[in-house]
């Protein structure tokens, strides 16, 4: 028969216990080591990997009282506390092995032994060892696989007092466990803002999980927030975490909050503020311990008097504000996102040495940016993968509007600049005719009628 897996460290001042446990061990597991002196115990385990310590609890002539054993036992689990350790003795009480257990023993084995249930008691012994090293090594890998995932592989650039503003705000918040919303238009880096708010937390060794509400549809939203249960629905073939349940202890961002439907605000709130949901298809509720960080590029005052968002959920999730400014209003930020881009994808296009002209930076600074770093990010892409020289000029940088709506001379007519600013509101929003219709201040009808117009 093969040996279990396993190895066994023993130590008796007595040799022939030595040698009858010898005997009997060595057919049934990997290896067996035998030490005579308590003394060598820890520096034997400092050489090899064992699962298991087999250890006499008396080792002076004359002496009973188990306090030599469980000495030894308490520095074998200061130096291996993961290791089984059964004690052994030819003077069994039960206060002894109360002692013995409540100090870390596995098990405690009368002399004389019956044969079976000492290898019995051994290999479950083993087993538990081996249980505890997986258990360990989980949690590494969970670990590293926090860590990984929270790896902060962006981050926020920029000096203008705007942007310092706003990493001020972070940095006194981020240590709060304070809801937090951000504001700001599309492409203005809320998603690096709430990156940074967790990274500078008490939670940053735990996860961050990002939903986009935007892209969730109304059928799949209690499933992708709070799970399911096996069979709750046709599709669900098997139990599933929500992200509620994923990003416990750690952060949960919702982007563009706003997108919300009515009816599915008053879910979130409840759970909100019970701290507890329930997966779809059970009534066990699940406490949640979440920090949560919202996003949104909509104006959340105004459609909660327009009735389309819940006050007392945006009072939940509205602790705090933190309102990005918009890349037209950052100055000189501009140019040191448009050189840091530069630098970034000059390296992974491998054209090294490309430099942007005094011209392009001006271009570039004159420019509104409607999409604002998203579209200054794309654009400086662009420009590097299209480029036949190594000066960027003016004609590389292929921007989608000439004109400026902070610049009212740079349209000719009313009527342009209008058709204008209705087009860089559907784009900063992605086409979505409420949203865009919030930042332009009008209704949405107003908005679509605008849009119907020829022209």
């Amino acid at each position: 028969m093969q040996n279990q897996k396993g190895n066994i460290l023993v130590i008796d001042d007595n040799k022939s216990i030595l040698s009858a446990l010898e005997i009997l061990l060595m057919p049934e597991f990997h290896e067996v080591t035998l030490l005579y002196n308590p003394n060598q115990i820890l520096g034997e385990l400092a050489k090899k990997d064992y699962n298991l310590v087999i250890l006499d609890m008396n080792f002076k002539a004359g002496v009973n009282t188990g306090n030599e054993g469980i000495y030894w036992l308490e520095r074998i689990k200061e130096a291996k506390p993961e290791i089984s350790v059964v004690m052994i003795t030819a003077y069994g009480d039960i206060d002894t092995a109360v002692k013995a257990l409540k100090a870390g023993a596995s098990d405690f084995i009368l002399k004389p032994w019956d044969n079976e249930k000492l290898l019995a008691t051994l290999k479950l012994a083993i087993q538990l060892n081996l249980s505890k090293k997986e258990v360990s090594h989980l949690k590494e890998r969970e670990t590293g696989l926090k860590n990984e995932i929270n790896r902060d592989q962006r981050f926020i650039i920029g000096s203008s007092p705007q942007i310092m503003s706003v990493l001020n705000m972070v940095r006194k918040v981020a240590k709060t466990d304070a809801n937090v919303l951000i504001t700001g238009e599309n492409g203005t880096g809320k998603e690096l803002v709430a990156q940074e708010l967790h990274r500078l937390s008490a939670r940053s060794r735990e996860v961050l999980v990002s939903v986009d509400m935007g892209a969730l549809s109304e059928s799949l939203f209690e499933s992708e927030l709070f799970g399911h249960v096996k069979g709750s629905f046709t599709d669900a073939h098997e139990n599933r975490q929500g992200k509620f349940e994923i990003a416990d202890k750690g952060t949960l961002f919702l982007d563009e909050i706003g997108n919300l439907s009515f009816h599915l605000q008053a879910k979130l709130l409840a759970v909100i503020e019970n701290r507890q949901f329930s997966r779809i298809g059970s009534n066990q509720l699940i406490p949640t311990d979440i920090r949560l960080i919202c996003a949104t590029n909509r104006n959340l005052e105004n459609m909660v008097h327009e009735g389309l968002f819940r006050e007392d959920l945006l009072y939940r999730i509205n602790t705090i504000q933190i309102e990005l400014p918009p890349l037209r209003e950052r100055g000189n930020d501009i140019l040191v996102l448009a050189e840091f881009f530069l630098k970034k994808y000059s390296y992974k296009y491998n054209k090294p040495n490309l430099k942007i002209n005094q011209q392009a930076h001006d271009k570039l600074m004159k420019y509104s940016w409607p999409g604002n770093i998203r579209e200054l990010q794309h654009t400086i892409e662009k420009a590097v993968i299209l480029s036949e020289s190594v000066i960027l000029k003016p004609d590389d940088l292929y921007l989608k509007h000439t004109g400026s709506i902070n610049n009212p001379n740079s349209f000719s007519t009313l009527q342009e600049m209008e058709r204008r600013m209705i087009q860089q509101a559907l784009e900063n929003n992605n086409g979505n005719f409420t949203a865009a219709a919030d930042q332009l201040g009008i209704t949405r009808q107003t908005l679509y009628n605008r849009f119907k117009k020829p022209g």
